[in-house]
């Protein structure tokens, strides 16, 4: 195990302080944390819209990340191995939840061939002229509308950058329902830009 001061920790990098971690160096491991964890909470937040089952995944992913160390090889960053540790770990819930509501609502809009068919069509930029905050805001909230279904996807294609057939392997699901969903998502989200920046200007 490398010989370190506490205070050289935060000046290392991080394939640095993986590499003591797997050596066993818990505070190496804990700096690690300290850096990533805002990030694989916020994710944890978008999949689920819930604060506390948030943390509750964020902090197991940790957990599972600390177990599984030895595992990781470097292939990505340690950022994106932990974030996806978490996105596992919310699909499973997801999953479990099998909300019926949630099923039925979707069947229905597929089958009527989706009710982006029924609404205004959006500008071609909704966002535009909003600030960076605001838009995060905005963008955050109208993810919030979703369901889990067609979040899922926004987040796993739009913020992780996986390819259908990665998502469609993920979520279980074909990679014509992938395509669906996030074209439907893709379309409901922009309405709910534009609804919500219509209510902020009234």
């Amino acid at each position: 195990m490398p010989v370190s001061v506490k205070n050289d920790y935060p000046s290392e990098a991080d394939e640095t302080l993986v590499k003591w971690a797997q050596q066993g160096d818990t505070e190496a491991f804990e700096q690690l944390v300290f850096r990533h964890r805002d990030k694989i909470y916020a994710r944890a937040l978008m999949m689920m819209r819930n604060e506390d089952q948030a943390l509750e995944y964020s902090q197991e992913a940790w957990v599972k990340s600390w177990q599984r160390l030895v595992q990781f090889q470097g292939e990505s960053s340690f950022a994106t191995w932990v974030t996806r540790i978490v996105i596992n770990l919310c699909l499973d819930q997801l999953r479990r939840q099998k909300r019926v509501r949630t099923e039925s609502i979707e069947a229905m809009e597929e089958e009527s061939g989706g009710v982006e068919r029924q609404l205004p069509a959006p500008e071609t930029n909704p966002t535009a002229g909003l600030e960076q905050d605001e838009l995060r805001r905005r963008i955050d909230e109208a993810l919030g509308k979703l369901t889990d279904a067609h979040r899922t996807v926004v987040v796993l294609h739009e913020f992780e950058g996986l390819e259908y057939k990665e998502i469609a392997k993920r979520i279980g699901i074909s990679i014509g329902t992938v395509m669906s969903r996030l074209f439907y998502a893709r379309r409901r989200l922009a309405f709910l830009l534009q609804s919500l920046k219509r209510e902020r200007s009234e």
